[in-house]
């Protein structure tokens, strides 16, 4: 028996006593967790889907240990300007063990959930009518805009010197 699990935001397919690395959890060492998200419940003979998750479906796991994953390193370069940046960071994470799947919902009742939300859909429709024709109003005209009158240059003349004239 395997299924999906939404852990700390991320999906894992887990399967009864086996480990898994996933993000670190807010939990001590041997606590017993149990996970409510369970997206997807497989058999051999059937599959359980849930929409998004399945009701009464929980998946208990263990917590082992936590640690860190090897480092990281992020190295940027721009070529021609010396720069050069070097950075690196360790992810913590939390080892668990799945020790129980379990599914205490029944199939018929998931069917029969999907089955009213159908119905309550077809009502909706139904029930909804046409919007009311909206009446038309006169629309305001833009008015002219105005450009800034702009003010007369003024030339100023002046006497030109005679002077120069009057002496030839």
């Amino acid at each position: 028996m395997y299924a999906v699990v939404d852990i700390a935001g991320q999906q894992f397919k887990v399967t009864e006593n086996t480990k898994y690395y996933v993000p670190k959890l807010n939990e001590k060492v041997d606590a017993k967790i149990t996970f409510g998200n369970v997206l997807l419940i497989g058999d051999d003979n059937k599959t359980d889907i849930g929409f998004p998750f399945l009701k009464g479906a929980k998946v208990s796991a263990k917590v082992l240990e936590h640690i860190k994953d090897e480092k990281v390193i992020v190295y940027k370069k721009k070529r021609r300007t010396n720069y050069e940046k070097s950075n690196g960071h360790r992810q913590q994470l939390t080892r668990i063990e799945v020790t129980k799947i379990a599914l205490t919902s029944k199939e018929s009742e998931t069917t029969n959930e999907t089955e009213e939300v159908a119905d309550v859909n077809e009502k909706t429709i139904k029930e909804t009518k046409a919007p009311k024709e909206v009446q038309k109003t006169k629309s305001a005209k833009p008015s002219k805009t105005t450009k800034p009158v702009k003010a007369e240059k003024v030339v100023k003349k002046t006497k030109a010197k005679n002077e120069s004239k009057e002496k030839e």
